[in-house]
């Protein structure tokens, strides 16, 4: 029987508990074996003012953030394929090292409106299911020309944004990132200029 699997790309500039709810509800909502979180070594989308964390270490957090919960996995496949990050390489990637066969790709509701401006958009669509997952302050829009789902999320109101912020202004972070990812943070001594609102 063919594994079923779920990627969810991000830049994970901390991964946070939001993260880890919505793989675990699209993993228990979709039946699936596994859910790739999928770490962006140059992603394309975010502001380029904006200094983005090296991919290792945003691996690292993914690694210890999905410690202990079976079926979520951390990948360095973009990280490894180096160059910007575009989804539609990564998928084409599992079809050819793994077998894998139209996997799920996860994407919040802010992002499910855009999937017409990524890479090879009209490959994509023919390759993959898209599980829209609901978000605080955004409509849940499923997009067009994609064969898709909704799921609803935990709605938890956290951003990797926000914690930044938070480490910034010296504020705590303990109740949005498992103790061992606010161990990386102290470590790198991330997030201490932080000015920015982006996510």
């Amino acid at each position: 029987m063919e594994a079923s699997v779920g990627i969810f790309g991000g830049t994970f500039d901390p991964p946070h508990v939001g993260h880890v709810a919505a793989a675990e509800r699209c993993r228990a909502a979709l039946g699936l074996d596994r859910v790739l979180l999928v770490v962006a070594n140059d992603p394309w989308q975010k502001l380029p003012d904006r200094r983005v964390s090296p991919a290792p270490i945003r691996l690292g957090m993914v690694e210890a953030a999905v410690a202990g919960h079976p079926g979520l996995e951390a990948s360095d496949l973009e990280i490894v394929r180096g160059g910007a990050s575009y989804t539609i390489d990564t998928v084409e990637e599992l079809e050819r090292t793994e077998a894998i066969r139209s996997p799920w790709v996860i994407v919040g509701s802010d992002l499910s409106t855009t999937l017409d401006t990524w890479e090879r958009h009209g490959d994509l669509a023919l390759r993959v299911r898209i599980a829209v997952l609901s978000r605080p302050g955004s409509p849940l829009v499923l997009p067009r020309g994609w064969r898709s789902v909704a799921v609803a999320s935990d709605e938890l109101d956290v951003s990797s944004s926000m914690i930044r912020a938070r480490v910034a202004h010296g504020q705590p972070i303990d109740d949005f990132v498992v103790p061992e990812v606010v161990r990386h943070i102290a470590d790198e001594n991330l997030y201490i200029d932080e000015t920015d609102g982006s996510s």
